[in-house]
């Protein structure tokens, strides 16, 4: 599979199980759909990054570190409205970093 379209499909899953990591935050019950359509996005976004990053770089690495940087600056935006920085930070981080290496290691 292509890398972008692999990043797009990688990054718009993990975002999914982001958003699904909502549920065990008691706090968040009554805004799962805003989350849940927030973390996909967010990890299709990140996706996007992460495929076009991975088609210009040749090393694993950089394509890791700019796609976690892609998703710390997703999940910055996307924490400023609610201040949920830790909750929002944390995973989004992963799911940029997890979408590069998929991305990169598995991409054509």
């Amino acid at each position: 599979m292509k890398k972008i379209y692999l990043g797009l499909l990688a990054g718009t899953l993990l975002g999914l199980l982001d958003g699904l990591s909502a549920f065990l935050i008691p706090e968040a019950a009554g805004m799962m759909t805003e989350i849940l359509i927030g973390s996909t996005v967010k990890g299709l976004i990140g996706g996007l990054a992460a495929g076009l990053i991975a088609k210009k770089s040749a090393s694993v690495m950089m394509t890791v570190l700019w796609s976690g940087l892609a998703g710390i600056i997703l999940s910055v935006l996307a924490a400023i409205p609610s201040g949920a920085y830790v909750e929002i930070l944390v995973p989004g981080t992963i799911v940029g970093l997890l979408t590069g290496f998929i991305t990169h290691k598995w991409g054509k």
